[in-house]
């Protein structure tokens, strides 16, 4: 349960598209905010001044199981927000340089470091609040993107923890810096089809798949951390935008 008065969050993924929205929300609400950068990042300081302009502290813990324990511990957030992921981009890079499917960064980034995220949370007591970006699909585990997800759903229903599954559609808008042609291109096609089955009253199926931007995802991903009757739900799009 969130404690009376106002937690503190610990956000991975905090330079990424989302987690920098995050970010920003969580100390628009003035909720303490610990952003996570890898401590190898060569854009350390940069991300250092960007976040404790907004008043959040920025935390540089490597991704090694016994110190990402020891950090939790010693901070001992309300909110933890594990936010990681890789791009497919990056993963059709590695599968066809041949690094293997043990190795490659699904594995290595979605999924292992946020099962060590996830397992260092569980061992807070009380329990915590683990809000995870996942993605529409994630049930049906299509595909080795969508197959860590699913696994990662299954590992938060059996952790010892509050947990909050955010299951977007695609995450896009005119304020990403990365290009991502190929994303872009697909939610575009998307939100298409999405406006012309609205124009026959879809509107259901429309606020489900729609495309979603960082800014929107955040506000609701924050939402839904600090909501009680979030717990141990999955939120799809539709529930996530409007906060």
């Amino acid at each position: 349960m969130i404690p009376f008065g106002m937690p503190v969050a610990f956000v991975a993924g905090a330079t990424g598209y989302t987690g920098r929205e995050v970010v920003r929300r969580l100390r628009a609400r003035k909720i303490g905010t610990i952003a996570h950068v890898r401590p190898d990042s060569g854009s350390l300081e940069s991300w250092r001044t960007k976040f404790e302009r907004l008043g959040a502290r920025v935390d540089t813990t490597p991704w090694e199981p016994e110190a990402m324990a020891a950090t939790l511990a010693a901070e001992s957030p309300d909110l933890v927000f594990g936010l990681l992921g890789t791009t497919r981009a990056r993963a059709a890079r590695e599968a066809r340089a041949g690094v293997s499917k043990e190795e490659n960064s699904y594995e290595r980034v979605d999924f292992g470091m946020t099962k060590m995220l996830l397992d260092a949370t569980a061992a807070l007591a009380p329990p915590r609040r683990f809000i995870y970006l996942s993605a529409i699909g994630a049930d049906a585990g299509a595909n080795p993107y969508m197959a860590v997800r699913k696994r990662i759903e299954a590992a938060l229903r059996e952790a010892d923890v509050e947990w909050v599954s955010a299951r977007p559609s695609w995450i896009t808008g005119s304020d990403r810096e990365e290009s991502r042609p190929g994303e872009r291109l697909a939610a575009t096609a998307s939100d298409a089809a999405m406006g012309f089955f609205r124009l026959f009253g879809a509107k259901k199926l429309d606020a489900r798949y729609r495309s979603i931007t960082a800014t929107e995802l955040a506000n609701g991903l924050v939402h839904h951390a600090l909501e009680p009757s979030s717990a141990n739900r999955v939120i799809e799009t539709d529930q996530l935008r409007g906060y």
